[in-house]
């Protein structure tokens, strides 16, 4: 059976960040992820974790500037001292709230650099995080997303992903595979989760189009959910969507995975 985590970036946003814990978890949540915990103190967002017993599933190294439209900063040669400040800030959190996976999201270019160099820097920023996250037991994920939602982000394909895993060789470097960005973008879903099961650590989902639950667009969320445990996937899969209501009027399509 799938289990699911609510993504509290987008997810229970009627009441406060440190709010959603509780309400996730009076949902019927057992684990949970968001964007970025850099706003808030370490300390209070581990112990609305432990008063819900909830797990923290997953968070995203420092993206940069994400209001101001940076996508991560991993692809971008001037910005490499801040990419390695970012993984130090990333364990520090990882530590205090107990979790195994953290997303590195590649970024948009930068201008004037080539693709031969944005892809080198991705690579090495990618060879720098992983043994620091394997010291500690931590899966380091990359993650394609839809060019329409993110405009000029570097990786967009499943294949580009693996190709970018396959070159860092790190065992402990493997696949975000959002549901949502690749159908967007490559569709087939199942056929290419089968194709790549073996380096995918970790799904998210939301509908398209739209990006809200699953019942509200396109794709068959059951069919695709059953296919992926039948694979023997243990791990989480995340909601990361934008409820097209409040959320908890939104969750009849995952009771039976709760």
């Amino acid at each position: 059976m799938p289990k699911l985590a609510a993504n509290l970036t987008l997810m229970f946003n009627e009441v406060d960040f440190l709010d959603r814990f509780g309400a996730a978890a009076r949902a019927g949540f057992k684990g949970v992820e968001y964007l970025f915990p850099y706003d808030f103190d370490k300390a209070a967002i581990a112990e609305r974790l432990h008063d819900n017993d909830l797990e923290q599933v997953l968070f995203d190294f420092s993206a940069g500037d994400f209001p101001g439209g940076d996508r991560g900063i991993a692809v971008q040669p001037s910005r490499v001292g801040e990419f390695q400040d970012s993984v130090g800030q990333a364990l520090e959190y990882a530590a205090v709230l107990n979790c195994k996976l953290l997303t590195c999201l590649a970024g948009i270019p930068e201008t004037g650099v080539s693709d031969d160099r944005t892809r080198q820097t991705y690579v090495d920023n990618l060879k720098f995080a992983a043994p620091q996250l394997a010291e500690r037991g931590i899966t380091l994920l990359i993650e394609a997303l839809n060019s329409r939602d993110a405009p000029g982000f570097w990786l967009l394909h499943t294949s580009d992903a693996r190709s970018i895993v396959e070159e860092v060789g790190a065992t402990n470097l493997a696949v975000q595979y959002d549901i949502y960005h690749m159908q967007i973008m490559e569709g087939d879903l199942i056929t290419t989760i089968e194709a790549n099961k073996d380096l995918i650590r970790h799904y998210q989902l939301a509908d398209n189009p739209g990006r809200n639950e699953p019942g509200t667009g396109e794709i068959n969320y059951p069919k695709v959910l059953d296919y992926i445990d039948s694979t023997g996937y243990a791990g989480w899969i995340g909601c990361e969507y934008k409820p097209a209501g409040k959320t908890e009027d939104g969750l009849g399509w995952a009771r039976r995975y709760l």
